[in-house]
Formats: C-alpha cells, structure tokens, sequence
C-alpha cells in the first residue's frame, strides 16, 4: 500500500522540476538572443569598420589619380580621326533595330567575316549606354591617354564581346564622347578607372538659361529640339524649365564678354596724417582723408569672367535647384520617335552642365547639330551635311564650314557665336573601387594648349 505522503511529496517533485526545466529553457532562449544580437551588432560594426577602411582606401585613391589626371592632362592634344567608311558615331541615335541590323551584315560582308543572327543580337544591348571599355594596362601610365592615333584600329575586324557602340569609332578613336580609351590601374588596394569627356560635344543647358529677350524663343525652341529628339514628355519639360527660371532669377546666362574695368577705392599706406594748423582743422582732416586713400582699376578680362561663369553656372546645375534626376532615367528610343526594344539612352548624357557656351560641331552627335542650328534654321539637312563631310576631314574654321556648305551659308552666319571647331571644356571622370566601397569624383577643366584649369569638382 502506497503511503499518501510520499505520493503527494513526489508530485511536488515533479512540479518543482517542470519549473525547473521551463525556467532553464526561458534562460537559454534569452542567453541565446543576446548571444544572437551581440554577434549581429559585432557583425554589423565589423563590415562598417571595413567599409571605412575601403571607402578611406578608395577615396584615397581617387584623389590621387585626380591629381595625376590633372597633371597629364597639360601633355593630351586631342586629336580628330578620319572615318570616311565608317558609320558616324551618331548614326546610332537615329537608326532604326531594322537598319543596325543591315549596318551589321554590311560590315560583315565588308570585313569578309560571317556574323552569325545571334551576335546581332547580342550587339544591340550595348546600346544602352553599357561601362564596358577597353582597359590600358596594368602599368599605370596616364601619358598613354594622349596616344589616340591607333586606338580601336581592330575595331571593325572582329566582333569578338564588345558591343556595338564600342566597336563604332568617336571622333577621337574612343567611343563616343570619350576623349581618350579609359584608363584603369591599381592604387593600393583599389582599382581606379579614369575617363576624359569632351564637352563642347554635348548640348550646352546653359543655352536654355539665356536672359538675351531678341534670342530667347530661339533658345527654348533648341531646348524643346533636343528634349523631342530624348523623348522627354510635355508634362517633364514643364517641370525641367519650371527649375531653369529659377536658376535664371538668380543668374542669366551670357554668350558674349567684354573686358570689364572697375574702380576702387582702396587705403594708401604711404599718406600720413597731417598735423593740423590753428584755425584749420577742419579744412586739415578733409585733406588728410582724401590723402589716405587712392583710386585703383582693374580689368577683368574675357577669360576671367568666362571661366566664372563655368564655375557658376556648374554649381548651380549641380545643385538642388535642378532635378538631375529627370534626366539621368533612360529613355528608350528609335528613329521617328518610334520606340526600340533594344536602345535606351540617358538624356544626362548628352546634356553639358558645365557653363559651355559652344558646340563643336565635329564632336557633336547629329541631335545637338539639329538644337543648335535651330538658331538659324534648317537644322537637319545641316547636321546630315555636316555628318557626311566630318567623315574624311573635320571642319577647321567658319569659312571653311560656310565655304563647303555654301547653301546653307546665311543660316550657319546666324549661328557663328554658337559654333566651335575645337574643344577646350572637358571631364574628368574618376571611379575607385576598394571592396564594397566606391568613390567618385567629376572634375570640369577648361584646357588651352597646355594651360589647364579647374573650374568645379564634384564628389560623391
């Protein structure tokens, strides 16, 4: 017979026990949370400490390849190539899928090598603006940017990976508006890309913020050219010119400088006070105020307000007042604004924000040639004559533009201020990468020979 006292002690037991055990499984899940989440905010302060590590590395590096770039620059002359049985590089914003493709098989049977249908395939993609270029070797030297006279020579006799954008030749050898092939070395642990951008082959939106009255509805018709050749809608071209009057407001821009001569008042250090006589001492301090100061004039010339102007006008288009944004989505395209399936370009792209006031209209894709004689009309028949002729031999000076375009004289006259047959405003792009940190950095330069100056820099 089982005693009723150990019975009712052992079931105590047993609860004591079960307490127990919930109580030591409580214990570990809360031991193993905070084992949990001290590990997970290690974790997390350990990838931000090597991320700080990486992006000092990168940023490190960038600014030194900066200053490299800078200083090679002074020894780059650009120079233009002649394509004549080249497609021009800016026959691709205009081609239709169906004529790339013929463009494809013509260079096939051109070269004598067969392209299979899938690589056409393959090929159009890289119209979408892809980063793939051709690296410089490991070696490090930027002085290997200014050597454009063979670069891409291959490029029409095989396909190989490149795309197609890369295997059509810019004006300087490079795709298009790259003034050099990039160049990527390492700085440490860090892998730097530099590429050189020609400006003056992009349309200038400072042309949009002009504050001329006899001038102003040609300017904003060029602006609303250039917006319908990227497909930018009604509803957004409100919202971009809603940011350009503001930008405006605050300063117009200007095509035209004269030298500017100020007079200031400044202290003369060599006049001393006089001491003043009895009975004049009024008469006294008058004369030994106007004896302490001098009259001084100084001149600003063309240059100094022009790069000025570079310098401001490329903050202000780089600042908040302007939504950048808008413009760097990609639009997809085609010839007659009929839309591909294949191309997407950025509008950003062809856009110059840094206070240029000239195209070059040896640089310039056929869709800025058309905004910017639509300063003097017959903006496309224009930009074709240009194409065809640019081909063989570049443009030297307006009477050898006026000259073989005769036809069209009266309308390239009219738009003179706005022509250039050389290029002096450039970027910089710098791109270091160290792990998972990347740091950028855009520098605008004016160039003259082998006088290089800064005009603004951007980080990020």
């Amino acid at each position: 017979m089982q005693d009723p006292g150990h019975g009712h002690l052992s079931g105590r037991n047993r609860s004591r026990d079960g307490v127990v055990l919930v109580m030591t499984i409580v214990l570990l899940v809360v031991l193993a949370s905070l084992a949990y989440t001290l590990t997970a905010r290690v974790a997390r302060q350990s990838r931000r400490n090597d991320y700080l590590v990486d992006y000092t590395k990168a940023r490190y590096a960038c600014d030194s390849a900066v200053r490299y770039a800078l200083a090679s620059l002074e020894d780059i002359e650009p120079q233009l190539i002649s394509r004549p049985n080249e497609p021009d590089f800016s026959d691709l914003f205009v081609m239709s899928d169906e004529q790339i493709e013929q463009m494809l098989l013509d260079w096939a049977a051109l070269t004598g090598q067969p392209l299979e249908s899938s690589m056409l395939t393959a090929s159009l993609p890289g119209l979408s603006g892809l980063d793939n270029t051709n690296d410089l070797e490991a070696s490090g030297d930027m002085h290997a940017l200014g050597d454009v006279n063979d670069i891409n020579d291959a490029s029409l006799a095989g396909y190989g990976d490149e795309s197609l954008e890369d295997r059509i030749r810019g004006p300087y050898g490079p795709r298009w508006p790259l003034l050099t092939e990039a160049a990527e070395f390492d700085v440490g642990d860090a892998t730097v890309t530099i590429e050189i951008e020609d400006e003056n082959a992009k349309y200038p939106l400072g042309w949009a913020l002009l504050g001329e009255p006899d001038i102003s509805r040609e300017s904003l018709a060029g602006f609303e050219t250039f917006c319908e050749w990227m497909r930018i809608d009604a509803r957004t071209q409100g919202r971009l010119k809603e940011d350009l009057a503001t930008i405006v407001e605050i300063k117009p821009f200007k095509l035209e400088f004269r030298p500017i001569t100020t007079v200031e008042q400044a202290p003369n250090p060599a006049a001393q006070p006089a001491a003043p006589a009895a009975g004049s001492a009024a008469r006294t301090a008058t004369v030994s105020r106007a004896a302490q100061t001098r009259t001084l004039k100084k001149t600003v010339s063309i240059g100094e307000q022009i790069d000025r102007q570079c310098s401001d006008f490329g903050k202000l288009l780089n600042s908040a007042l302007f939504d950048r944004d808008i413009l760097a989505r990609p639009t997809r395209f085609g010839r007659d604004q009929v839309e591909s399936l294949m191309r997407a370009e950025s509008p950003m792209k062809y856009l110059s924000v840094w206070g240029t006031r000239q195209v070059n209209i040896n640089t310039a894709p056929r869709h800025v040639l058309e905004a910017l004689f639509v300063f003097g009309g017959d903006g496309p028949q224009i930009a074709q004559a240009i194409i065809e002729r640019r081909r063989a031999q570049p443009f030297k000076d307006m009477q050898d533009l006026t000259g073989d375009l005769f036809r069209f004289q009266v309308s390239i006259q009219a738009c003179e201020k706005y022509i250039a047959f050389r290029s002096t405003i450039f970027t910089i792009h710098v791109k270091a990468v160290c792990g998972t940190a990347k740091a950028h950095s855009t520098i605008a330069i004016s160039k003259d020979g082998k006088t290089v100056k800064r005009i603004a820099v951007v980080n990020s």
